[in-house]
């Protein structure tokens, strides 16, 4: 949960400031966005949170890709793939994490706008050791 949230995301650039601080640690979010607080789950807080964050900008889609597409690798992330279409996708790593940047078009801002999900959550998992066809993973 985000403490100390209003309801709908939060309305003054300091206070986002402050969350993408402490929560989101060095992912940099485009100016002028919004969390939506109803429809993001954050787990943990700084550079190891997991979840998604949904968040609306006023910047359409186009300019919103290259917005993540030119500032997560600043910020120290590795592009993984990315896929330009009516849903962008991007995937980007750094350390033992992955995020992925989903962008659609949103109908909330006069200028088009746009909506995006960041989801982000550690890389891989451990694969399951002498298993043999048949059997199933030890627990």
């Amino acid at each position: 949960m985000l403490p100390g949230c209003a309801s709908g995301g939060f309305g003054s650039a300091e206070s986002l400031d402050n969350i993408q601080q402490q929560l989101l640690g060095d992912m940099p979010l485009p100016q002028g966005a919004k969390i939506s607080n109803e429809q993001s789950i954050i787990l943990g807080g700084g550079p190891q949170w997991t979840g998604r964050i949904v968040i609306s900008t006023p910047q359409g889609p186009t300019d919103t890709f290259t917005f993540f597409r030119d500032q997560f690798p600043r910020a120290g992330w590795t592009g993984i793939s990315s896929i330009k279409a009516k849903t962008s996708i991007l995937v980007f790593a750094k350390g033992d994490r992955t995020v992925t940047v989903e962008i659609n078009e949103s109908g909330t801002f006069a200028s088009g706008g746009s909506v995006v999900n960041l989801t982000a959550a550690p890389k891989g998992g451990t694969a399951p050791v002498n298993v043999t066809p048949g059997q199933n993973a030890p627990r």
